[in-house]
């Protein structure tokens, strides 16, 4: 089949530039040569017409709802399979037979521990340190601690960051939180599941007992799923921006972690429920909804529509199931922040100005709630999705190391400053 291509024509100057096209979604226009050919660069602020590479790993229809790991729906995955299975799914491309799974949960479990060294790391942080700067710091410094999986030439080594990554990210994560409230840090245990593992060393404490209930794990392990990967968002592509220049791993998912800080990104399940708590009661839903409609106000709805999801997003619906699960097992029945999350989803789905602008419910607009029930304070909620989302960056940087295409990330820009002018030393100088 001959190759599509496509003319453009400016000022008398053209480029006859590739048409390509993926196993889904638009075709895609490849502007390599525009400058070379034409001397002239596209503008596309935040890149949302743009391509910045080729991945066989996530696939998102936002106007359909739909959302694929290597093929596979995510209702499927977080229905019937469990998170380390994701994992080897987005690291490996495919779902691993029993012996695999065997395997690759044994080599994530026996990687769990970090150096004791770490443990002393953390007393250079103030007490208050928010966790997510805590977290920046840790996960930068494990390149100091791990020298023998810091050469991305070499596949084993970048295979052995990776499961490191993975299988220690639930421990800094805990010893964040541990570091945050005052209390000891608890050690992984090898006999408990990923979910489970990382539930005990949040809310254990050396004085007595912790039995880990299989709901909330099982609840926590569907989480880390929903959030394992979302295709090119912002911190994937500072990710792959980061590692396009030789980065080691570690620095690359610490800068990953820096940008899913941002309340635009990581924190907007914690908007979503600070919002949620700001309207109090059912009662005063009518009133937050006029204003959420008021251009001139500033208050906008938290947890409502997406930069991709033009439909309802699958995430989300997921998220409801297992909210209610957590709450149930909870005996929590009359939780207000749920009766106003439940009051807001049907005024979203029914309302027409919601329905014009396709603000539906997203998964943050759960998440923050489920989270809340388990335990967990609003400063450790952007830590926890960076946890999940571990895997997927980890998964899109091999990716990008391994693409013969990949180059050092350079955008262009579109200079509006001053024009060349000469230096003239002013008299008073």
């Amino acid at each position: 089949m001959p190759a599509k291509n496509a003319l453009v024509a400016v000022d008398g100057q053209s480029a006859e530039l590739r048409l390509r096209s993926g196993t889904m979604g638009p075709d895609v226009l490849d502007i390599g040569l525009l400058y070379k050919q034409t001397r002239m660069f596209t503008y596309d602020p935040g890149f949302t017409s743009t391509a910045s590479c080729e991945s066989k790993i996530t696939y998102i229809d936002g106007d359909e709802g739909v959302l694929l790991h290597r093929g596979y729906p995510i209702e499927q995955l977080a229905e019937h399979g469990d998170f380390l299975e994701v994992c080897y799914l987005l690291l490996y491309g495919e779902l691993p037979t029993a012996a695999q799974k065997k395997d690759f949960d044994y080599r994530v479990t026996h990687h769990t521990m970090v150096h004791e060294q770490m443990s002393r790391f953390f007393t250079g942080f103030r007490r208050d340190a928010h966790p997510m700067a805590v977290m920046c710091g840790c996960v930068g410094a494990l390149s100091a601690f791990y020298h023998d999986s810091t050469d991305i030439t070499d596949p084993h080594q970048r295979m052995v960051a990776s499961l490191r990554m993975i299988a220690k990210m639930p421990t800094l994560a805990a010893m964040a939180y541990k570091y945050h409230i005052g209390q000891p840090f608890v050690y992984p245990k090898n006999d408990l599941d990923y979910a489970s593992n990382f539930l005990r060393m949040c809310f254990a404490v050396p004085c007595e007992e912790y039995v880990v209930n299989p709901v909330l794990a099982r609840a926590m392990d569907r989480i880390f799923i929903l959030h394992a990967d979302h295709e090119q968002n912002a911190s994937t592509s500072t990710v792959r921006l980061a590692g396009s220049s030789g980065a080691n791993p570690f620095a690359c998912i610490a800068a990953g972690i820096a940008c899913l800080w941002g309340p635009a990104h990581g924190g907007a399940n914690e908007a979503a429920l600070n919002m949620l708590n700001e309207i109090g009661t059912v009662d005063h839903i009518p009133e937050y909804i006029a204003r959420a409609k008021d251009k001139n106000d500033p208050f906008r709805l938290m947890g409502f529509g997406h930069r991709v999801y033009k439909n309802y997003d699958p995430r989300a619906k997921i998220m409801q199931k297992t909210t209610h699960e957590v709450l149930g097992e909870l005996g929590i029945k009359d939780d207000p922040l749920l009766e106003v999350a439940m009051e807001l989803e049907r005024i979203a789905l029914t309302d027409e100005y919601f329905i014009e602008k396709k603000l539906y419910p997203n998964i943050d607009f759960y998440s923050g709630i489920t989270l809340k029930a388990l335990g967990f304070p609003t400063t450790m909620f952007t830590v926890l999705f960076a946890l999940a989302r571990t895997v997927g960056w980890i998964a899109q940087w091999n990716e990008m190391i391994e693409d013969p295409e990949q180059r050092i990330g350079r955008p262009r820009q579109l200079y509006v400053g001053e024009p060349r002018r000469e230096y003239v030393r002013a008299p008073h100088r």
